[in-house]
């Protein structure tokens, strides 16, 4: 079985796979469309795995591109990890179009976990306003609203969903979530609910978290309706897509103080152009798609490829396998 990955991911992985996948032959990508195995050029036509490993730092390393490429030339790819918690990009569609398998990645959902929560609690606890009052040394209480009194209404209840709710249900928050089938199993949630009941939910939810997949259902439904359902002063946390949110219906609404505060990682356009009145906006914060950006993702994507590899060999069911359906196929 030949298995294609970046050289950085295989030297990171070589000694925990040589024992997953003893008799595995690995093809390194070294640059773009530059690839040797067992430390030796190889030439791309004798490059047929069955295997590709989409690591996180293909990105960095610029060999995405050429990986993917090279996915899509070949006969035998049956599987492929991937470094993307969603499949919205046209890439996943051509590569589950091609009869390949994906699972997706979970790494992210511990630092957007993290994001998400310390967004929500600054936003809630007064620190700006205690510090505003050290600068001019005026000694004055800043009295809040307790965090274990809030409502959160979460958009998605996927890795990124679970890993949020393990983080606030400790708090004492109520916790009403966002699914497809509202008889699945709630786990961490108070209410399941579905997306057609989330206008009555709107009124009563002190924070609102985006963090579902963009699909012909998804698309657009933070429009207008949306923000004039949402409770005043409350708090909107988008890390799913861009797509999800009426970008101008949004504007309006944080004029009338729906939501209050929006705090945004991800937008329709992105790099974010630098006339985007996004910006300068005080009710608005923006990060540039980076509550991902976690130091342990490597880490943990390591282990998520060489456990899945070993369900794959074993053929046991996929850590976050994705359907075609979330493709529209």
């Amino acid at each position: 079985m030949q298995i294609l990955m970046t050289k950085a991911a295989f030297g990171r992985v070589r000694e925990r796979l040589s024992q997953v996948a003893p008799d595995a032959q690995v093809v390194a990508a070294v640059a773009a469309d530059a690839y040797e195995r067992d430390g030796a050029p190889i030439a791309v036509e004798d490059i047929d795995p069955e295997v590709v490993w989409l690591s996180l730092d293909s990105y960095a390393s610029g060999t995405l591109g050429p990986l993917f490429g090279r996915l899509m030339k070949t006969a035998a790819p049956r599987w492929t990890q991937i470094m993307a918690a969603g499949i919205d990009n046209p890439m996943f569609r051509s590569i589950m179009e091609k009869g390949v398998r994906i699972s997706k990645s979970s790494a992210q959902a511990t630092p957007i976990a993290e994001y998400v929560v310390a967004h929500a609690l600054s936003l809630q606890v007064p620190i700006r306003q205690a510090a505003a009052l050290q600068a001019r040394r005026e000694w004055k209480t800043t009295p809040y609203r307790e965090v274990a009194r809030t409502r959160w209404l979460m958009a998605g209840f996927g890795n990124i969903g679970h890993e949020i709710a393990k983080r606030i249900k400790p708090f004492g928050v109520h916790l009403t979530v966002v699914r497809r089938n509202p008889a699945a199993e709630g786990d961490l949630a108070d209410r399941v609910i579905t997306l057609k009941d989330v206008q009555a939910e709107l009124p009563r939810a002190d924070v609102v978290v985006l963090a579902c997949a963009l699909n012909d259902e998804t698309r657009g439904m933070c429009d207008d309706a949306f923000f004039r359902a949402m409770k005043p002063g409350a708090v909107l946390i988008n890390i799913g897509r861009g797509g999800l949110v009426d970008e101008e219906a949004l504007r309006a609404g944080l004029d009338r103080d729906q939501p209050g505060h929006a705090v945004l990682d991800v937008f329709q356009a992105e790099p974010l152009p630098a006339e985007s009145w996004f910006w300068d906006h005080p009710k608005v914060r923006v990060t540039a798609h980076s509550s991902n950006s976690g130091d342990g993702n490597l880490g943990r994507g390591d282990e998520l490829f060489l456990e899945n590899l070993r369900r794959y060999l074993a053929k046991e069911p996929l850590l976050n396998e994705a359907n075609p359906s979330e493709v529209g196929l």
